[in-house]
């Protein structure tokens, strides 16, 4: 179905909404885990593993309880094993279920994190730890190293978090301070260890296994000197745990051994494989885009980057990718910013970015929507997945009286000024998580 767009006509940009929003839910169902676990198993990521293997389960993650779900009825035989996940949801035959946090490790965490542990050194020489791993493991799965508490743990990830901190670097200090992390799951497995992981991380090495929920089954580059750096480089001592700064201290004098270094440390060499990442939503968000009628342009280069910064950038890169580009056009990008914390609103990296961007949008095209929205459907501490902006934006905030973008981007507050134009972007949990997906439509 072809579209004929004018300038001044409201229901174009109607039009321009609904379809983002199409465009949009496309593109997170094309990410879906169950999708994604049946083509690999289908592809044969499991080959070699006899029918009567003993297999035990670990999934962890926003997308752990749907990628469980679609395996168990793919392999279709009994498992022992269990799913740390926020929130509740169903339990397949032989599964415990964790309700556990997110960003922020609870109690919960802790009790799938030492579950997960005791399912791996139960496998033995003829068995398979199966581990399925998607965004939100890394605080699912937590065991805090000797002489650290969870207040500890707590406390270092709200502080890295609100300093707005890349997410290797986040990750990088979670391994040197667990139990789990950064290898550890794998070396308690005495079986065949097998890693199917739906990837969120961008850079700085897109889909990095060491990164995907802090690499439970990962050989780890990282040390405890990087992690100390990176504790450092984001406040002074006295805003960490003294518990913490000492175990990084004593680890980069060499006290602790490090982290999974070299698969020859294992009994048996653990098998990793990528099943889904930010590019599968990116593929279904085009296909839909297409048959609604308009021009497709994917930017495969991740949009990252400090929220309130990288949404400006990102119009203006708009502007220069679609020039001379045919019309309607749909472009399509995907990644994963960050936020600094300085003030006490409300909001989340999706939000900021498209206010960052809104007004400079107005400025540069006559008639375009563009939407930014996290794909598990969650957009910081906020029950919005993100928010859409469009030519209209600064006017009707003019009319409603509301601040200046950079009154409510000083306060973290993007939720206020888009909750007063109705612009929030509620989709419900959804279940998947490959990062952060945009959709501009330009007419």
């Amino acid at each position: 179905m072809k579209f004929s767009f004018t300038r001044s006509s409201p229901l174009t940009l109607q039009l321009l909404r609904q379809h983002v929003l199409a465009i949009l839910k496309s593109g997170i169902a094309g990410a879906a885990p169950g999708i994604l676990v049946a083509r690999a198993l289908a592809d044969g990521v499991l080959s070699g593993v006899a029918d009567n293997a003993d297999l035990r389960v670990v999934a962890a993650g926003k997308a752990s309880a749907e990628m469980a779900s679609a395996f168990l009825t793919k392999i279709n035989k009994p498992v022992r094993g269990m799913v740390a996940s926020p929130g509740r949801g169903r339990v397949n035959a032989g599964m415990e279920w964790f309700d556990v946090g997110h960003p922020i490790p609870t109690e919960g965490s802790v009790k799938a994190g030492l579950r997960a542990l005791e399912l791996a050194r139960e496998t033995t020489e003829g068995s398979v730890l199966v581990t399925l791993l998607s965004g939100g493991a890394s605080a699912g799965l937590t065991v805090p190293a000797d002489g650290l508490s969870l207040d500890d743990k707590v406390r270092v990830t709200q502080v890295l978090l609100d300093s707005g901190i890349s997410i290797d670097g986040l990750n990088c200090v979670r391994k040197h301070l667990s139990a789990v992390k950064g290898g550890r799951l794998a070396l308690a497995a005495a079986g065949r260890c097998v890693t199917l992981a739906i990837s969120d991380v961008v850079n700085p090495i897109p889909d990095d296994p060491a990164v995907i929920g802090s690499g439970p089954t990962a050989v780890d580059p990282t040390t405890y000197a990087e992690a100390l750096e990176y504790l450092l480089a984001c406040g002074s001592k006295s805003l960490f745990p003294e518990a913490a700064v000492s175990i990084l201290e004593r680890g980069a004098n060499g006290v602790f051994e490090e982290t999974l270094k070299s698969k020859s440390r294992l009994l048996n060499r653990p098998e990793y494989f990528i099943i889904g990442s930010r590019f599968n939503a990116m593929e279904a968000a085009g296909e839909e885009a297409r048959r609604l009628g308009f021009h497709v342009l994917t930017v495969a280069e991740p949009v990252t980057g400090e929220a309130r910064v990288s949404g400006d950038d990102y119009i203006k890169s708009l502007a220069r990718r679609s020039h001379e580009q045919p019309r309607p056009l749909c472009v399509i990008s995907s990644g994963e910013t960050t936020v600094k914390v300085n003030g006490s609103g409300r909001g989340g990296r999706n939000q900021e970015f498209a206010l960052a961007g809104a007004f400079s949008l107005f400025r540069r095209f006559p008639l375009a929507v563009v939407a930014s929205v996290g794909t598990d459907g969650i957009d910081g501490p906020t029950d919005a997945a993100g928010a859409i902006i469009d030519n209209t934006t600064p006017s009707r905030a003019a009319d409603l009286r509301l601040e200046r973008p950079e009154h409510y981007l000083a306060a973290n507050d993007s939720y206020t000024f888009f909750n007063s134009l109705g612009d929030l972007l509620k989709i419900g949990a959804s279940e998947t998580n490959v990062g952060d997906l945009q959709i501009a439509l330009i007419a």
